[in-house]
């Protein structure tokens, strides 16, 4: 399998709804997600303690600002595919996150 058929693997089945919602909010949004912010928010300030360009501490903080949005959009997409308060709850804490943290 290649890198292109795995990634395409991980992201079509989110974006299509194929992932459960529960999943797809929980471990890959909260968990993963959040993990890979922390990850690449404290790699920007040792960058910037090693007195690194700002442009690369910057590109490094943000780095994960795509893949924050597809995550919030995947979770709308599957959520509007069902009914009821929970979610509702998902799709508003989907965009919580996000604001969360790509200020953050």
């Amino acid at each position: 399998m290649t890198i292109m058929s795995r990634v395409a693997a991980f992201f079509r089945p989110r974006w299509l709804g194929g992932v459960p919602l529960d999943r797809l909010f929980w471990r890959d949004m909260v968990v993963v997600g959040t993990a890979i912010n922390v990850a690449l928010s404290v790699a920007a300030l040792i960058l910037l303690g090693l007195k690194l360009p700002l442009a690369l501490v910057l590109a490094v903080h943000f780095a994960p600002v795509p893949y924050n949005i597809f995550l919030t959009f995947a979770v709308w997409r599957t959520a509007g595919k069902s009914s009821g308060a929970k979610a509702s709850l998902m799709t508003l804490g989907a965009t919580l996150w996000l604001i969360l943290v790509v200020v953050a």
